[in-house]
């Protein structure tokens, strides 16, 4: 992935929003690395050239995660994967069902049974099958479910739309 400055044209992912945020984003990093996930890829150090004040984070990966820990357990809000591998469909659905989030979660299977399964049960507002990241364009419906949610509407699809729309309805008799 390039990082850069997000309008310029060619990158892939900006900054994150303050020094705040970055410093918290790598505390869960650096938990996670104490807490005994395997970390991958490390994205704590990252720089952009011409962009030394930038709050930069880069990609970030941990393996052998678990629910029980906080990197497994909260919304990071950064460009962080934690894999939680389950041992069976039913356990990886337990797993979400007892998530107080309710942002994304992915699975990977060669079975189309599972792969609908875990579509229609898992209560999950962005579901991946066979995708790392279930993060899709800004024009598709996105907001999370539980606590992952906060408001009325959606801030993209028919929600964004609906709510900067004027809408009228047009009652009539011949």
């Amino acid at each position: 992935l390039r990082m850069g400055r997000g309008l310029d044209e060619g990158v892939d992912m900006g900054p994150v929003i303050s020094r705040g945020h970055r410093d918290r984003v790598n505390e869960f990093i650096g938990e996670g690395e104490r807490d005994g996930a395997r970390l991958v890829m490390d994205g704590r150090r990252a720089e952009v050239t011409g962009y030394p004040r930038g709050h930069w984070v880069g990609p970030t990966v941990f393996e052998d995660v678990t629910p029980e820990m906080p990197i497994g357990r909260e919304e990071v809000f950064g460009p962080v994967a934690g894999l939680v591998r389950a041992a069976s469909l039913e356990a990886a659905l337990d797993l979400l069902a007892k998530s107080p989030y309710g942002n994304a979660a992915s699975i990977f299977t060669n079975s189309g049974r599972a792969a609908r399964e875990f579509r229609y049960r898992a209560g999950i507002s962005m579901i991946g099958v066979n995708i790392g990241v279930a993060a899709p364009m800004a024009f598709f419906p996105f907001g999370g479910t539980r606590n992952s949610f906060y408001g009325d509407l959606k801030a993209q699809g028919r929600d964004a739309v609906s709510f900067f729309t004027d809408q009228r309805v047009v009652i009539s008799r011949w």
